[in-house]
């Protein structure tokens, strides 16, 4: 029997299409992307069987000093309606997805744990890292294969902002006869061409054609992409939480 999921933050759905793929069914819930607000949804109580999803995660980004340095405002933490959110709906299980740096969820009962996975361990190339939270109404703890052998130096990930490193924007005396950043940037490596986005699907896992039709621009198509997990690593994640609850042979 199929298990009904709900899916938040889904954006263009990555994670999704890698749960689909082992025989979940997946409904997505609302997305800044396509229009909606997290704030004013409120699921239906005790209809799905588990949760999945990945809260926007710049407000724990080791790149968050840069967007501040850089005089932006640091997007909102929605972890609390994430938390909320699986509350409501009260499934068996959920799997949050964020950045390394992130909060465990604390929600009600649920027996939460969690796990750093890295993309090019269980399948992929790159050297993405995210922490997965796994909870459950009773111990859910997914195991990992691991890969490592494979790809023993990952490429680059493939970031939303199509890829880049601080670089200093100018220089100013620090009073002690030195000098210091006044600002920093994220250099781009030529990620917005269309030839350059192609290798940015192949990191993501995703086919050349991928967003063909898509009415994005490329900046949009770099953004959406990156901010997704590696098809790779949702695979892993989705084969994972079937064998802990013990639905695979």
């Amino acid at each position: 029997m199929s298990q009904l999921i709900l899916s938040l933050f889904p954006g263009i759905g990555l994670l999704d299409m890698a749960f689909e793929e082992e025989g979940f069914v997946v409904v997505r819930g609302p997305d800044l992307l396509w229009g909606g607000d997290i704030k004013n949804f409120h699921p239906p109580a005790g209809k799905f069987d588990g949760v999945i999803g990945g809260p926007p995660c710049q407000a724990f980004s080791r790149l968050r000093h840069i967007v501040e340095a850089n005089g932006y405002k640091v997007a909102e933490n929605l972890i609390p309606e994430f938390d909320r959110v699986v509350y409501e709906a009260g499934p068996a299980w959920f799997v949050m997805e964020n950045v390394p740096e992130a909060p465990t969820p604390g929600i009600g009962l649920y027996k939460t744990s969690t796990l750093l996975v890295d993309d090019v361990a269980v399948g992929g190339i790159t050297s993405r890292r995210r922490r997965f939270s796994f909870g459950g109404t009773v111990v859910l703890a997914p195991r990992f294969i691991r890969f490592v052998a494979l790809h023993p130096e990952p490429e680059h990930s493939a970031l939303a902002g199509g890829g880049g490193r601080p670089v200093p924007m100018a220089l100013v005396n620090d009073g002690k006869g030195g000098h210091r950043s006044k600002k920093s940037a994220l250099k781009n490596y030529g990620y917005k061409t269309g030839g350059a986005f192609v290798d940015h699907l192949r990191k993501q896992g995703l086919p050349p054609d991928f967003l063909a039709d898509a009415p994005f621009t490329m900046t949009g198509k770099i953004k959406v992409v990156g901010n997704g997990v590696p098809l790779p690593m949702g695979r892993a994640v989705a084969r994972a939480v079937k064998k802990a609850l013990g639905i695979e042979a």
